[in-house]
């Protein structure tokens, strides 16, 4: 070992500690949802601090996305299963999606939750510049994200978290 590689071993050792200790202290901490303003089609103006206490699915989609089409009857039925105990659901479609399709598929179908055109991107960029269709969220009532979804979930892998996250104190 050279006399530079001498010098740099504590200084390599000491940046591998520091990055175990912050790996170590960050173990089993969750990425807390973003506080996000929405508009639902029937004009109605929430935020994400509402959630609080109760446990939140957040599916991003978009009218000509096939596999969002195709789990949407899921989705339905995931809001309808565990509505009653805490637990909410809110469909946001994609900046790109002609909010006529959105309003016309949301009425169509009778989505039995709320539904929001994110117009300018700013929803799908704070829960990490969002882009593939559909991307669903799983947060607990503590506001924390616990599972992101890219494409269709395993739907009784997804129900049997919920009872779970439904389960914990907030």
């Amino acid at each position: 070992m050279n006399l530079l590689q001498r010098a740099l071993l504590p200084v390599a050792l000491a940046a591998l500690a520091g990055a175990g200790f912050w790996a170590y202290t960050n173990l089993g901490q969750q990425e807390k949802a973003p506080t996000v303003s929405y508009v639902l089609l029937n004009g109605e103006k929430l935020n994400s601090n509402q959630w609080a206490g109760k446990v939140m699915l957040v599916n991003f989609w978009a009218t000509s996305c096939t596999t969002c089409v195709k789990e949407m009857p899921q989705i339905i039925a995931t809001h309808e299963k565990f509505k009653g105990r805490g637990f909410d659901t809110l469909a946001v479609a994609m900046s790109y999606d002609p909010p006529a399709f959105v309003a016309n598929f949301a009425e169509s179908r009778k989505l039995p939750f709320g539904v929001a055109i994110d117009n300018t991107g700013d929803i799908a960029k704070q829960f990490g510049k969002i882009q593939l269709t559909p991307t669903t969220l799983l947060i607990n009532k503590r506001g924390e994200v616990v599972k992101r979804y890219v494409g269709e979930p395993d739907f009784a892998a997804l129900h049997g978290l919920v009872d779970k996250l439904l389960a914990e104190s907030a």
